[in-house]
């Protein structure tokens, strides 16, 4: 299943774009296993690219192949979301800053700036869910 594919069957009212990350009445959302487990996957998959990415040793190719990764994720993401509409309304925030740095890394014109999205949104991760067995990126 692709990416657009496994997004639109998924698609939700998240509102405008301008929306931003919040948490539950102060606490995080809990997430399930398929949350914790696409995530991660996600992390290992740049942490072991991110010194390559960090001094600019990264090919166009690379970048292609670590975003095709991303995107499998992401629709893994998408086919098992199982989180409650609030929750969901959440990471469909977070995973929408993944889907434009997985875009920019494909297009060759800034993928770099591509990788720091989704970097940016696996710091944001654990700010906003909760979950317990996370290992941030170590960088």
């Amino acid at each position: 299943m692709s990416l657009v594919i496994a997004a639109e069957e998924h698609r939700h009212d998240h509102g405008n774009s301008t929306e931003k990350l919040s948490l539950n009445q102060g606490e995080k959302w809990q997430i399930d296993n398929s949350l914790h487990l696409g995530m991660s996957n996600i992390n290992k998959a740049v942490q072991a690219k991110l010194n390559d990415i960090h001094y600019d040793k990264f090919s166009s190719e690379q970048y292609l192949q670590l975003a095709t990764q991303v995107d499998q994720q992401i629709a893994y993401l998408f086919e098992h979301c199982k989180l409650p509409p609030q929750a969901d309304a959440q990471l469909h925030l977070l995973l929408a800053k993944i889907m434009r740095g997985s875009s920019m890394m494909k297009e060759n014109k800034t993928p770099k700036q591509g990788a720091i999205f989704v970097i940016q949104a696996l710091r944001d991760y654990p700010t906003y869910f909760s979950d317990m067995d996370w290992h941030g990126l170590d960088h």
